[in-house]
């Protein structure tokens, strides 16, 4: 008799305390759970052991990249109901020690042991990032991390981000369809265009400028002469081309570099663009000293950037598993209140601070559609796995950010020069 979505169904109650939230449908064709809601679909027995080896969010990643598990129906609304489950319990969950000790707890583990079938761990999916964690944020570990991301190719990020090929928040002035993202990028670039000043004359470095889409703004809109750097050949070759075809190639230059190596300042105004998440704890002071010192007195950053919310212990913070592993290896969240401290710290007068936390689901979204509309060419360009990844990272993202869990924010940050003149309106907001 097919009996394994009921039994798993049980085994899964048992684990975490609660009625399972959606449906399931195993292997074997049986189906278990609420009727009104998506359907987990649990291919075949690897997908539980994955889960047995590796258990919770990084077991359930390893069996939806290798394509064991899929979703049936509305993709955000399962990870919706499950949420509760797997990203937002209680940070008091009971220790494993104490959980051991309880016979049901036990019970529905050798019950998962039993439908899973053989033992042996199967090998994680080949797009998982393996590598020992020592020597975080060096500058060979971040020209690693930032090519894993960025160096999937060309062609699958204009399938995902459009013409615009802007990889960051939008901002949007109404949610889609009245709004298209091609414009919301460009009314982001405007913003912060105008919170940095940029005029003609003036000198931007734009550090982390992907495929080129903030310096051929400021350029061709503003003026300005660009130094734009990135760690990766691969957005350094395409944002040469763009500006090339664009014919502002004396105003543009593209350079594969390290922000610890740029010497060629002060510049006027520095935009840093979803970026900062990659420099790490251990090295954001130092980012932050390192871009102070390229400003001109009088000049001004730009960082957007995504933060979390702070904990009451932040010793127990720990990067998102299948973020580190699948998405951005070596990447690290902050709270904005960390992020404001430290750029004054190394003697910026934070200025403003802008949360477009709702933006980026919106963002979000639209990328989850771009890439789910194009998902025939996107697995011919780089493999169902790595399509599978981006699937769920921007779709789990896009929730989290409607959820309030994670937020992205504008600092506008000033190296005010000796006199106290910063250079701003007495009413600063005159960008909007």
């Amino acid at each position: 008799m097919a009996d394994a979505a009921p039994r798993l169904k049980g085994i899964l109650e048992q684990l975490t305390g609660a009625p399972l939230p959606v449906r399931i449908r195993a292997w074997d064709g049986s189906q278990a759970g609420p009727p009104d809601t998506p359907t987990l679909v649990v291919r075949n027995r690897r997908a539980l052991r994955h889960l047995l080896w590796q258990p919770g969010e990084l077991g359930l990643a390893r069996a939806w990249v290798a394509g064991d598990l899929a979703v049936e129906g509305d993709l955000y609304a399962a990870l919706g109901h499950l949420a509760g489950l797997l990203w937002e319990r209680d940070e008091e969950t009971r220790p494993l020690t104490q959980a051991l000790r309880d016979p049901a707890f036990r019970s529905a583990v050798r019950g998962l042991v039993g439908l899973a079938g053989l033992p042996l761990p199967p090998a994680p999916p080949p797009e998982e990032v393996r590598r020992p964690r020592r020597g975080l944020h060096t500058k060979h570990s971040d020209r690693r991390a930032i090519s894993h991301h960025y160096d999937v190719g060309n062609d699958f990020y204009e399938i995902v981000l459009g013409p615009s090929m802007v990889y960051s928040c939008a901002y949007w002035p109404a949610p889609p369809p009245r709004g298209t993202l091609e414009q919301a990028q460009h009314d982001k670039l405007e913003l912060v265009a105008r919170k940095l000043a940029l005029a003609p004359g003036r000198r931007l470095l734009d550090v982390g400028c992907g495929w080129g889409s903030m310096a051929v703004h400021a350029a061709r809109d503003h003026g300005v002469s660009v130094v734009g750097i990135t760690l990766s050949r691969e957005q350094a070759a395409y944002a040469r081309k763009r500006i090339a075809d664009e014919g502002l190639t004396d105003r543009i230059e593209i350079r594969v570099q390290d922000y610890r190596d740029v010497a060629d300042g002060p510049y006027d105004a520095i935009s840093s663009i979803g970026m900062a998440e990659h420099v790490g704890s251990e090295r954001y002071l130092e980012y932050a000293g390192v871009l102070h010192r390229l400003l001109k007195p009088g000049g001004r950053l730009l960082n957007h950037q995504i933060a979390r919310r702070p904990q009451r212990d932040e010793t127990s913070y720990r990067i998102d598993d299948f973020i580190d592993a699948y998405v951005f290896p070596d990447g690290e969240l902050a709270p904005l209140g960390t992020t404001v401290s430290l750029l004054e710290r190394s003697g910026f007068e934070v200025r403003d601070v802008e949360s477009i936390r709702e933006h980026y689901a919106l963002t979000l979204r639209r990328w989850v559609a771009n890439l789910e509309s194009g998902w025939t060419r996107a697995v011919a360009l780089t493999g169902p796995g790595r399509a599978r990844v981006w699937l769920l990272y921007m779709a789990a993202s896009a929730l989290a950010f409607e959820r309030g869990r994670i937020g992205v924010n504008q600092v506008l940050a000033v190296r005010t020069p000796e006199s106290g003149d910063s250079g701003l309106p007495l009413r600063a907001r005159t960008w909007n």
